[in-house]
């Protein structure tokens, strides 16, 4: 018969393998509970994810996400290699066709958001794009205003060299860059694909209201706004606030049309609350009647109006 003693260690010795037992499993179970708030972490902030492609997103003038947000915004990395890109313009022939002296085709004609994101001349290797925002403006005439260029071919209009534009480099995905500059860039493959704007608001990191500049009718009329953006990081915010939301928006304080003097508010948020880095240039496109937006076959924004150039998406 077992003496008392013994009894009692077998007694303690139990105790302590259920007490570490219940430890160990009571840790697994924590850190169950913490992988998704890591994986969510990540999902939140994409700039901080070296896999991040691309992402759309509606936001109120905070750049905070709201489901019923006026601004629509697209948000992409243009090293990813999940991604390709391509401008298309408002013309009448097959793009890149040359004629009987094998000069560049350029038959200019006015074309809707709709038409230039749909039709065959939006097409890369076969493939329709992802995303589109509108971009150039175009004449009474029907030609392009800034410099515009698809793929290393130029469409370019008459304010080439005085407007700014926005642009994302050829090359592999790796060292694929976004700039925003007047006229030509000083590398022959940052020339690759670029799309003609107007006014521009951040410079070298500095923010400025351009409402004077814009003029009364641009500034404070004509209120549907589409714009791009490019962060310290390299990363690039596109985003059209439709001022001629639907009635069932809310139309609030942070939820209304953007004036000049609040596009730092909202894309600083959404480059903060996304972890994109600060922002370093921004450009307005083709506004008013114009701005259009295409994600993942839906369009979101489109007012219809003639544009003279659509800057295009794609997923490999």
């Amino acid at each position: 018969m077992l003496n008392k003693s013994f009894l009692g260690i077998i007694i303690i010795g139990i105790g302590v393998f259920f007490f570490i037992s219940f430890k160990q499993s009571n840790e697994s179970e924590q850190n169950l509970t913490q992988k998704p708030s890591i994986i969510n972490s990540s999902s939140n902030c994409p700039g901080e994810n070296k896999n991040f492609s691309i992402e759309f997103f509606k936001t109120n003038n905070q750049g905070e996400k709201y489901e019923k947000g006026i601004n629509h915004v697209i948000i992409f990395n243009p090293k990813s290699e999940e991604l390709d890109f391509k401008v298309n313009l408002g013309i009448a022939h097959e793009i890149y066709a040359k004629d009987e002296s094998g000069k560049i085709r350029k038959e200019y004609v006015a074309k809707s958001f709709g038409k230039m994101i749909g039709e065959d001349n939006a097409l890369l290797n076969g493939k329709k794009p992802i995303a589109a925002i509108n971009a150039d403006y175009i004449d009474t005439e029907d030609k392009p205003q800034g410099l515009n260029i698809s793929r290393g071919i130029e469409y370019s209009g008459y304010f080439q060299n005085k407007r700014s534009s926005f642009g994302v480099s050829g090359g592999k995905p790796s060292v694929r860059q976004a700039t925003i500059g007047i006229g030509k860039r000083n590398r022959d493959i940052l020339n690759y694909n670029i799309v003609g704007g107007n006014g521009r608001f951040y410079r070298n990191g500095k923010f400025k209201d351009i409402c004077e500049a814009l003029g009364e009718f641009a500034c404070k009329r004509a209120i549907n706004r589409s714009m791009a953006a490019i962060t310290d990081k390299g990363y690039v915010i596109l985003l059209v606030n439709d001022a001629s939301s639907n009635s069932d928006i809310k139309i609030t304080e942070v939820n209304r049309e953007l004036l000049p003097d609040m596009f730092d508010d909202v894309l600083e948020g959404i480059a903060r609350n996304n972890c994109l880095g600060k922002l370093q240039e921004g450009i307005l496109f083709d506004g008013g009647e114009s701005p259009g937006l295409f994600y993942d076959g839906k369009t979101y924004v489109e007012n219809f109006g003639p544009i003279g150039s659509v800057f295009l998406i794609y997923k490999k």
